[in-house]
């Protein structure tokens, strides 16, 4: 027996395709069946696995199940929740050697996926061409495994609120915030969670629906935060968090309704963390305003600038020993006091922790910030077979210059105006473009640097693509 998978659905980071189009049963069972058999060959044998809300995820985990099993592993069934719950029940018990989770993240509804881990560390890029290619060679292992149900959710919530143990309670009972869990799969979690923490709190959409009624559960998309926003201002809230479909992405506003974006997040939490681990790597991906950069050094801290990708941000922390890093995407990771993945829940009680450590309330620490222009992440198609290609074409023109390019993750220039970014995606046929600058005219300066460069590749910026 062999299984291909449709083309389009290994990615860089994860698996992740449209049901009944280019993902069904018959790879969900591959994928186990495989995974299992890679899992075998190390060592392993106990694999940890849960789904989201999607309404084709139960599905999806019934086949999974049976693929891990047929290929001997045990499976350790721990039900719907949140991305980072499965992290957890992986990262927590050293009897688990691997963990799945059945996700299609922020994608709209008919999309679904898995996000995996193996043996401790992220299965990503060459793991998951293997997967690929053992699949369709039939290279598997055969068995009975034996499968288990295990309730988390109580643990987790209660490992989270550790975070908050060393704070005054009097500094966190005053705190008045809204949390919008966007009908995903995090939001069993967060009602446990609130209920449990100090303060007032008030909650949008924590019943997990996979048609997300509501809005897009992408909180990085400044729309999707239009509701939270209104509770934010008709409460007079302290601020408000909001996560993605399956709670491994956060999304914040302040009081006064500005978005405190991925890379202002890790502002806040860097300060707060270098009040105690000075001289610590913090991580950012090149997509991060200079502003974090700079406020990490100016805390003490080393600052990193990292290639895009949640799997390449947590590998690179596991080698510098980072105990923070942070995505424009909202993927925020804590290795000081929790286990390094990306949990967005986390992340909203850190948040609580770093204002009351502070002194701060968190719409003073957004005001402090400092008032650049930027872009959204624009993104705008380009063929596969092109994108790479016209990144190596701009690097090499700007080798032949004086510009101070940053060559970690596609082309970032530095010039007295701001930055500049061109890179291609890994997930996507388009290339991503970002720019900022301390004026309206230096940023335009700058976009037509970017224009500039796609002109001599024979390309143009057109209309931005969605994710």
């Amino acid at each position: 027996m062999t299984h291909a998978f449709h083309a389009t659905i290994l990615r860089e980071y994860d698996i992740r395709g449209i049901i009944g189009e280019t993902l069904g049963a018959e790879d969900a069972r591959a994928i186990g069946r495989t995974f299992g058999s890679m899992l075998r060959e190390a060592g392993g044998s106990r694999v940890a696995v849960g789904y989201d809300g999607r309404v084709s995820s139960p599905m999806l985990e019934h086949a999974l199940v049976e693929g891990l099993t047929a290929s001997g592993c045990n499976v350790v069934r721990i039900g719907l929740g949140a991305t980072p719950m499965l992290y957890y029940a992986e990262a927590s018990d050293h009897d688990i050697d691997g963990g799945i989770q059945i996700t299609g993240s922020h994608n709209p509804p008919n999309y679904n996926g898995f996000k995996m881990v193996f043996q401790g560390r992220p299965f990503f890029g060459a793991d998951i061409q293997e997967l690929g290619r053992r699949a369709a060679a039939g290279e598997w292992t055969d068995g009975a495994g034996e499968v288990e149900k295990r309730d988390i959710i109580d643990e987790y919530v209660h490992r989270m609120l550790t975070a908050l143990d060393a704070i005054d309670s009097e500094a966190l009972s005053d705190m008045r915030i809204g949390w919008d869990a966007g009908n995903g799969a995090a939001g069993p979690a967060l009602e446990k969670l609130v209920a449990q923490l100090p303060g007032e709190h008030h909650l949008l959409y924590t019943d997990v629906d996979g048609t997300f009624p509501n809005h897009h559960p992408d909180p990085t998309v400044e729309e999707n935060l239009a509701d939270l926003r209104k509770l934010v201002s008709a409460k007079s809230l302290d601020f408000g968090i909001a996560f993605d479909g399956d709670g491994d992405r956060i999304g914040a506003i302040d009081g006064e309704g500005r978005v405190i974006w991925g890379d202002q997040l890790l502002m806040i939490y860097s300060e707060d963390l270098l009040q105690t681990l000075g001289g610590a790597t913090i991580i950012a991906d090149v997509k991060a305003s200079r502003a974090l950069f700079d406020h990490v050094t100016a805390h003490g801290g080393e600052p990193l600038m990292w290639k895009t990708g949640h799997s390449l941000i947590k590998s690179k922390m596991k080698e510098t020993g980072s105990p923070l890093a942070g995505e424009m995407s909202g993927h925020v990771f804590f290795a000081d006091e929790y286990y390094g993945f990306d949990d967005a829940l986390y992340a909203g009680v850190r948040l609580i922790a770093a204002s009351a450590r502070l002194g701060k309330s968190v719409t003073e620490l957004r005001g402090a910030m400092p008032q650049l222009v930027n872009t959204p992440e624009m993104r705008f198609q380009v063929d596969e077979s092109r994108k790479f290609a016209a990144i190596k074409e701009v690097e090499d023109r700007l080798a032949g210059t004086d510009a101070d390019v940053n060559g970690t993750d596609g082309v970032r220039v530095s010039t007295p105006d701001g930055w500049w970014l061109l890179r291609a995606s890994n997930t996507q046929d388009v290339l991503v473009a970002r720019a900022e600058s301390d004026s309206e005219e230096g940023l335009a300066r700058l976009m037509a640097q970017i224009d500039e460069q796609l002109a001599l590749s024979g390309l143009e910026r057109g209309e931005s693509v969605g994710h």
